[in-house]
């Protein structure tokens, strides 16, 4: 060989060698960081409710999707103001990582303004995803974008419009939120009109979002598909115009991948809250079951660089599932009355059932218009980079320092 052979094989094998060590330090020394960070939050997912969702959809030896996730945890919810936080207190815990008073949206028992954890993520060049089978002005999404003392929908539908920009994926309901009072809405300017006249992807419909296809639409893609909440599960005459919890997971996940970056998806389940309320136990269970196809959904997409996390909000109205079901019982066979001839579904406090024509299928302890809060520690399952810090007993703020840690 040749001085100068030898001399370029010798600086080869230098190069061969920088590169291996440089790839031994990036793999073992260089943090790394998720691609996909995925936060689904859930009202009533608590152990009670999992249990009775679990053996009404996949039985009583099933085993639910995020019920298969490898990090398991309790969390405590209290507000700065009480022991059991409602709805707006227990958002703002989990999306800014502070805990303040009920009623309170994106702010501190101090009234001073949060910053969540959309706006971290937008901050380090993550795309970041808003999706909701709720109205998009309803508390548990506007923790995630508006600062309100005591939450108020046509408030965060104001700060929503200004909030756009910040995000790449906004799905949800809630069009009477942005509308006139002339249409029937609750604002002085009709705040669709506006949405639609900015410079993004407006969505209305089931077959607008599955049409809708990356790199030819510009972003923000934003997407209002009814008046209020979404169609519960089981009303079949929307599901030709309102998407899925899951189809609208599938198609925010398709638009946030392209971004090299990285990306945060926040999915607010509020639908098991709206059937909670009234004291709707086998449409509640309905709802958790979709919140688990929406879990399922999020991690097929999301491939191995994820960080997953599905976290419960509180427990409204104290659902239990009585009496002795048998082992293969599941559906049906679960929520009607059981072979003890007792009712299987009862609730602390609400109106009982009123929709069914037995009124005592699912009675209430204590009567009230609509069921209220119960103390019961919600579940947080995860998966990925970053979940084990949320094993064993945790607060619902360690959510948001679990997951900013990882941005």
């Amino acid at each position: 060989m040749s001085k100068k052979g030898r001399n370029r094989f010798l600086a080869f094998c230098c190069l061969v060698a920088f590169g291996a060590l440089g790839f031994l330090y990036y793999s073992n020394w260089v943090v790394q960081k998720p691609f996909a960070i995925v936060l689904v939050i859930s009202d009533n997912l608590t152990p009670s409710t999992l249990t009775a969702a679990r053996v009404y959809g996949v039985g009583s030896d099933g085993r639910l999707a995020m019920e298969r996730l490898p990090h398991l945890g309790l969390l405590s919810t209290y507000a700065a103001d009480f022991a059991l936080s409602d709805t707006a207190a227990s958002s703002t815990a989990l999306a800014t990582g502070r805990k303040t008073n009920n009623g309170s949206v994106g702010m501190n028992a101090d009234k001073q303004a949060l910053t969540t954890l959309a706006e971290h993520a937008c901050l380090v060049g993550r795309s970041v995803g808003l999706v909701t089978n709720t109205s998009l002005a309803d508390i548990g999404p506007a923790a995630f974008y508006a600062k309100i003392e005591r939450h108020d929908r046509a408030e965060a539908a104001l700060q929503f419009v200004d909030a756009i920009s910040r995000f790449d994926v906004l799905l949800g309901g809630g069009a009477v939120d942005f509308r006139s009072e002339a249409r029937g809405g609750k604002q002085n300017d009709d705040l669709v009109e506006r949405i639609a006249a900015k410079k993004i992807t407006f969505l209305r419909n089931k077959k607008d979002l599955l049409s809708a296809t990356p790199y030819e639409m510009p972003a923000p893609l934003v997407g209002i598909f009814a008046d209020d909440a979404l169609a519960f599960s089981d009303e079949v005459a929307t599901a030709a115009s309102q998407p899925t919890l899951a189809e609208m997971v599938a198609q925010a996940m398709k638009y946030l991948q392209t971004n090299r970056r990285g990306y945060l998806l926040i999915v607010d389940a509020g639908l098991p809250r709206y059937a909670a309320s009234n004291n709707q136990g086998e449409r509640m269970l309905r709802e958790l079951l979709q919140v688990d196809s929406a879990v399922s959904t999020a991690l097929s997409y999301a491939g191995d660089s994820v960080l997953l996390v599905v976290a419960g909000r509180g427990n409204l109205g104290g659902l239990r599932r009585n009496g002795y079901p048998f082992r293969k019982d599941k559906g049906m066979a679960v929520v009607g009355k059981s072979v003890q001839e007792i009712p299987s579904l009862t609730w602390s406090t609400g109106p009982g059932n009123n929709t069914a024509a037995d009124a005592t299928a699912e009675p209430s302890a204590f009567k009230l218009p609509a069921a209220t809060g119960v103390l019961e520690d919600p579940l947080v399952f995860a998966t990925g980079m970053g979940g084990e810090k949320l094993n064993g007993m945790r607060d619902n703020t360690d959510v948001f320092r679990a997951i900013y840690s990882e941005l």
